[in-house]
């Protein structure tokens, strides 16, 4: 069904649109890799520890958690099927668990599954997925679902347990759902898929529509369709990823007035944010300089150079086909960066096989120096995700402070 549902979504959109790392050391200072596996039938996160060199960064796997709940192998690419939220001196791992509803409760540092938490009896999924985003203080969990076209809130309470207050309705303009997310001060903002774009007010913990629901510009001019979404430390802009088939487009809100204003689009149909096929996927870098692209049909990165202070966007570089793709794997997908100062410094890219074979991880490293840059894939990338044939979210920890 999975692999029916994105074959279906791909041609909708194309007809319509040198030393030792610090990883190594100590415990203090070791980050990681964790996918949601997304696994049709029992749903696994994997964890992975990065290590290698400077010049060579890699990826081992440390253990596979089951979630206690069944994914999905469905939905866009824009979906965050995973969060990471401090608690204290730990971290929770918050799954969605997009075939059984559910939003799995994780504490890193031991594997311990605290619990499978659902919304309300009328929340749930379709082939769509499930998305979730958090609150900028870590007090609040949302979670969007497909077939219901709703977002659940949670409360996060102490060791990582959930609790559900209440579910709003969050349709597009074309009928489309919550696709990606993300939030950040009092509001929560939302692509869905269709073209659309909206947002809510998070003040009070629950979702309360700002009204400003609208059409992109980029769907507008060029069909494209808004799909992940990342938004700037300060508030001041949401970034929006756009879904299309032969070409690159991100657009640009202004939100500092608390809603969404006209985006501005850059890329498009002239290659003004390079070649590469589809934009889904946006990930700004811990320092603000740069927006790394995730080319989803293309196999490709992109790093467009990004000013925080006036929201704009020009090419900066991008990256070759990443090994696999198109034998190993079909579709990249989520980005997360290792460093969390910077440019990152190295990038992990989510390869979805498309349910064929396993899927991978692929390594990027990042180069950037007197306004321009450089991305060049790791002797040690990519790295096998045995547990999933169809990846398509990740995250790092640490996480990006913002």
């Amino acid at each position: 069904m999975r692999d029916f549902f994105k074959a279906f979504a791909m041609v909708a959109l194309m007809a319509a649109i040198c030393g030792f790392r610090p990883a190594e050391a100590g415990a203090a200072s070791k980050h990681y890799v964790v996918t949601n596996d997304d696994v049709s039938g029992p749903n696994t996160v994997t964890v992975y520890l990065a290590g290698g060199t400077a010049s060579a960064p890699k990826l081992t796997r440390v253990k596979t958690i089951k979630t206690g709940g069944a994914g999905l192998t469905g939905g866009y690419f824009g979906l965050v099927r995973q969060v990471l939220v401090q608690d204290g001196k730990d971290e929770c791992v918050f799954a969605a668990d997009g075939g059984s509803n559910d939003v799995a409760a994780i504490i890193f540092s031991s594997g311990k599954v605290v619990g499978n938490y659902k919304g309300s009896s009328t929340d749930s999924n379709g082939p769509g997925g499930m998305g979730l985003a958090v609150s900028s203080d870590d007090k609040y969990l949302y979670a969007a679902f497909s077939a219901s076209n709703t977002i659940a809130t949670f409360r996060i309470g102490s060791g990582c347990t959930l609790t559900f207050l209440d579910d709003v309705g969050a349709v597009g303009l074309n009928q489309g759902f919550p696709h990606g997310m993300a939030a950040k001060g009092n509001i929560l903002v939302v692509a869905y898929g269709d073209g659309s774009i909206g947002s809510f007010n998070i003040s009070s913990g629950t979702p309360v529509s700002n009204n400003d629901l609208q059409l992109s510009t980029g769907f507008l001019k060029d069909r494209v369709f808004p799909d992940g979404v990342d938004i700037t430390k300060d508030g001041h802009y949401a970034i929006f990823g756009d879904a299309s088939g032969g070409f690159s487009e991100v657009e640009v809100s202004d939100i500092s007035s608390g809603k969404l204003v006209a985006t501005k689009k850059y890329g498009g149909p002239g290659g003004s944010l390079g070649h590469g096929l589809a934009a889904n996927n946006v990930w700004l870098s811990p320092d603000e300089t740069l927006l790394y692209v995730s080319d989803n049909l293309s196999g490709q990165v992109t790093a467009a150079h990004f000013s925080k202070t006036a929201g704009t966007l020009h090419f900066g570089c991008i990256s070759k086909p990443l090994r696999g793709h198109g034998t190993k794997w079909t579709f990249s997908s989520a980005i997360a960066t290792e460093s969390t100062t910077g440019t990152g410094s190295v990038l992990w890219v989510a390869e979805d096989s498309f349910g064929s074979s396993p899927s991978y991880i692929g390594i990027v490293e990042v180069t950037a120096k007197g306004g321009k840059c450089t991305l060049s894939e790791s002797t040690k990338s990519p790295v096998a995700d045995p547990n999933s044939l169809n990846l398509c979210w990740l995250n790092a920890f640490p996480g990006r402070p913002f």
